[in-house]
């Protein structure tokens, strides 16, 4: 049975929420779905990695609250990347969703990430993922509980002993072992 999660769900810290989004399906309100395989947490103030690391502006607004919004930001200038706000309002923490396992919806997916030339490669990757579903920056603030985009339990569990290691693609804070993942699955980014 598939129940959407709730907002106290998203209620706990980043490093708490990250390994039990694992296996969680990201569904999009026309039907494209992803199982959640790879997310990395940002926990705020005292994570110079994080956006929110020198506080709210107008960009990492969504960051702060309340959880269970969808945080959506440029990367680049160019790729679109979803992050999942969590914590306590106004805390500033989220969990990057950086990996999807394609689950329904692969056709809408494909059209979407014309330039795929493998499924393995439709959401490997947290700018690859946001194309694949149509995530863009009018999402930013989106509601997951509600809205046009939302967090699933199907019943299948985080795993028991999901793959620990330090965050990737960032330059501050890369010794924190805050990144996770579903062991030996294909759809986990590449190093």
């Amino acid at each position: 049975m598939k129940s959407t999660l709730p907002a106290s769900f998203y209620q706990r810290a980043a490093t708490g929420l990250g390994p039990v989004l694992l296996n969680k399906l990201l569904v999009a309100s026309d039907g494209r779905t992803g199982r959640i395989v790879e997310v990395e947490a940002y926990t705020g103030s005292d994570d110079p990695a994080s956006h929110s690391h020198r506080g709210k502006t107008q960009r990492n607004a969504t960051m702060f609250g309340p959880p269970g919004l969808l945080y959506v930001y440029l990367s680049y200038g160019i790729h679109w990347c979803a992050n999942v706000v969590c914590g306590s309002d106004g805390e500033g923490t989220a969990v990057l969703i950086r990996a999807l396992e394609p689950v329904a919806g692969l056709q809408r997916m494909r059209e979407a990430r014309t330039k795929a030339r493998r499924d393995l490669d439709l959401c490997r990757g947290p700018a690859r993922l946001a194309q694949a579903l149509g995530i863009t920056g009018d999402d930013d603030g989106t509601d997951l509980v509600d809205g046009p985009f939302r967090l699933v339990d199907d019943g299948v569990p985080p795993p028991p002993a999901p793959v620990v290691t330090t965050r990737i693609g960032i330059s501050r804070a890369t010794d924190l072992p805050w990144r996770w993942y579903v062991p030996d699955n294909p759809h986990v980014s590449r190093l």
